[in-house]
């Protein structure tokens, strides 16, 4: 990629984010006077948790809007990083909402109790529409995610999927206790339906949490890469004495990668430089969004030391 098109991606990807918070704020008021006629905890449930990934999503949209318009020079790593504990958050907002949903669903089965009939036909009609909307940004961040490693597109499209699951659960719910009304396990409907919402987000949550730490914790980069780099190595092999380790951190969709190599001592400067340089840009063309930095050495300790 040029680095003239660089620039853009944080645009586009503010744009996005932005669009999926009206969409998502269109969405949730009407959907909280639903909940206040209907008296649905499955309704109830569904409201806080996105409430919560309305917080999550605005914060995004906030870091992106930065990183469009920031110095990203003050930042040696570019704001990467600020865009996986975005992720972080996002994880740890559903497990907040995990709690909220477990302790209404438990509540619900304990006293049992009908949905208002008035209730959830409105929220029949307007989840219908939910659904619409938000399996179309579901898709959308998905494709895009696909297209560029972002810890907030990830975060956003896995939100987008669990919402939309979690309407259709909810929509469900809606029409078949409206439907079975009439029969006492009707009631538990509602409860059931909430506390399998709080199922989807356990494990999304987990994961988007658990590969927000990875890189956070500078998480070794994939053997596939590894391969690559080995790969290029064996081919400028006469070029240098010795491989010291290779030391690896990404930032955002960025993956920055160190590599400690020995040289001839009796070699001039420039012509190491300019073996650096084939090296660099052969690695780089192979590691989709790299930055590689070889890093001249005649200490085999000086690895080790930075590695501590």
């Amino acid at each position: 990629m040029s680095p003239s098109s660089e620039p853009s991606l944080p645009s586009s990807k503010e744009k996005t984010i932005f669009h999926s918070f009206l969409v998502a704020v269109l969405i949730w008021i009407p959907n909280i006077i639903a909940v206040m006629l209907s008296g649905s905890v499955t309704m109830l449930a569904d409201v806080v948790k996105d409430g919560n990934e309305l917080l999550s999503t605005f914060m995004a949209w906030m870091i992106i809007r930065k990183l469009s318009k920031g110095d990203h020079s003050t930042y040696d790593y570019g704001m990467g990083k600020f865009e996986t504990i975005t992720g972080l958050i996002t994880g740890i907002v559903m497990f907040i909402s995990l709690f909220l949903v477990f302790y209404s669903s438990i509540s619900r089965i304990l006293v049992p109790a009908q949905i208002h009939e008035e209730g959830a036909i409105l929220g029949i009609i307007l989840y219908i529409i939910s659904i619409s909307a938000t399996a179309r940004q579901w898709r959308k961040m998905h494709q895009k995610s696909k297209k560029e490693h972002s810890p907030i597109l990830e975060s956003q499209w896995r939100l987008f999927r669990i919402k939309t699951i979690s309407d259709i659960l909810v929509l469900g719910t809606l029409v078949a206790s409206t439907v079975f009304q009439e029969f006492w396990w009707s009631d538990f409907f509602d409860p059931v339906s909430s506390f399998i919402i709080g199922i989807i987000l356990l494990l999304s949550g987990y994961h988007i949490i658990f590969s927000s730490f990875q890189d956070l914790l500078d998480k070794t980069i994939d053997e596939s890469y590894q391969f690559l780099i080995l790969q290029d190595l064996a081919e400028f092999f006469d070029e240098y004495v010795a491989f010291h380790g290779v030391k690896s951190r990404r930032s955002g969709n960025r993956v920055f990668i160190e590599i400690f190599l020995e040289f001839d001592g009796d070699r001039k400067m420039g012509d190491v430089q300019a073996v650096i340089n084939r090296m660099k840009s052969s690695i780089e063309q192979k590691i989709d969004k790299s930055t590689i930095s070889i890093v001249p050495t005649s200490n085999p300790g000086s690895y080790e030391k930075i590695m501590r």
